[in-house]
């Protein structure tokens, strides 16, 4: 079996740009923890990159080093953050206004956080009906908007001396968009660029300009983004990692982890009600019916793919599958996730689960914006190119190559995440063929 890399992976030297669309719940969070992290206040609960561990060789071989210690990733110390948002608030005022972390744990940091200010954002109200933006850019045409998004990641590198950047969307959900004809090429992209062609969203503009300068780019929101043949397209053309969409937390990570074991023992599933209460400005936005849409598609097509009712049609084929979301403002960032799963077994008799999981959006993202930035970082320094699959376990959208279907089980996405890091090292993959593959 070949087990060599594709090439030489280039050493994280330097400094490690992570630039954020949206500095709110999410984006403060994340730069938080990271800043308490590199103090010693705080430990980076949630990150494989940072806590996991790789197994490597024979389980008799006992080599299980840190992921971090494996690959060539940026260190916590090397990273320095910059964002866009369309208020003008500092990361220290924004994470107070979201009310996720304590004021004991916001204080230490305040002299940090109040020190990244965000630059003026993309915006468009017709994609996020219930924002108003006072902090945004001006431009005759979309491509001015890009070309202004283009000088400030220019801009910000010069000015903090970073080697590299990613970006990451940790924005607002936008209005649901099914692919249209502006979509389907680069040269048609860019033709509606300067044409201001209605069906080019915000988000596509800050992955256009990320894209066009080689950058990654990572979407944690349902948004079409780089879900399109045209940034696809130039991905490719630039060397430029991309991924899925729409970060994996709360309740889709708990039908991840349970509808495998479902299927894994062929229980079936007669119906699978979910709802949200969420008070957040992820929230808020969700009330609108288009934002909505965009997110309703996002976790319905979960189950499909890790269920295959197709496959299965007694167990599955008539599961009623329903999502619903709740804006309810006292709960704020303290999302509460209830499922009422009808499930059968043999022969036929009914059982019931009830999952309420009362999480934290944030406190359950944050660790995937790091994984995702490092290992994104990753990718464009071994020289990986377009949609990578292999960070398939961080999204409730994962992005694969065109003819083929995505693959939701978190413990399969697991082991694809890890065979791909034992790839890039020379490593032989682990298949759990057992002793006797060995003998």
């Amino acid at each position: 079996m070949n087990t060599q890399p594709p090439k030489t992976i280039q050493p994280a030297e330097g400094k490690l740009g992570i630039l954020l669309v949206g500095l709110g719940a999410v984006s403060t969070t994340f730069i938080a923890g990271v800043t308490a992290i590199r103090r010693g206040l705080a430990r980076p609960f949630g990150s494989l990159t940072q806590m996991g561990t790789i197994r490597l060789g024979k389980r008799t071989d006992h080599r299980t080093p840190l992921v971090k210690d494996f690959v060539s990733l940026a260190s916590l110390n090397d990273i320095v953050f910059g964002a866009w948002d369309i208020f003008p608030d500092n990361a220290y005022e924004s994470a107070t206004r979201a009310k996720v972390l304590r004021t004991e744990h916001l204080e230490p940091l305040r002299a940090e956080l109040s020190a990244i200010k965000p630059m003026p954002g993309v915006f468009e109200q017709t994609w996020v009906k219930k924002l108003n933006g006072t902090h945004v850019k001006r431009g005759k045409t979309k491509r001015d908007l890009a070309e202004q998004l283009k000088d400030d990641i220019k801009s910000f590198s010069d000015r903090e001396r970073v080697n590299r950047c990613v970006v990451v969307w940790c924005g607002s959900t936008e209005m649901y968009s099914p692919l249209k004809p502006v979509h389907q090429t680069l040269a048609a992209f860019e033709k509606g660029l300067e044409t201001n062609d209605p069906d080019i969203s915000p988000s596509m503009i800050y992955a256009y300009a990320a894209l066009s300068l080689g950058i990654p780019y990572a979407n944690g929101a349902p948004n079409l983004s780089v879900d399109t043949p045209a940034l696809q397209e130039l991905a490719q053309k630039n060397g430029a990692p991309i991924s899925g969409k729409d970060f994996k937390t709360g309740q889709t990570l708990m039908k991840t982890i349970l509808a495998p074991g479902f299927r894994a023992r062929l229980l079936g599933i007669e119906g699978w009600y979910s709802t949200n209460i969420l008070g957040n400005r992820d929230g808020e936005v969700l009330e609108d019916p288009g934002s909505f849409k965009s997110k309703e598609e996002s976790k319905l097509s979960v189950l499909d793919t890790i269920l295959q009712p197709e496959l299965n049609p007694e167990l599955y084929g008539d599961m009623c599958h329903v999502v619903r979301i709740n804006y309810y403002p006292p709960r704020g960032d303290n999302k509460e996730g209830w499922d009422n799963i009808d499930i059968f077994g043999w022969m036929g008799y009914p059982m019931q689960i009830k999952v309420n999981f009362l999480c934290r959006d944030s406190i359950l993202a944050a660790p995937l914006v790091l994984d995702l930035a490092l290992l994104m970082d990753l990718s464009k320094r071994a020289g990986l190119k377009g949609i990578q699959e292999w960070l398939s376990f961080y999204y409730k959208s994962p992005m694969v190559a065109a003819g083929l279907y995505p693959e939701h089980n978190l413990f399969i996405q697991e082991t694809k995440l890890k065979n791909t890091l034992r790839y890039l090292m020379g490593e032989e993959p682990i298949t759990h063929l057992g002793r006797e593959y060995y003998s």
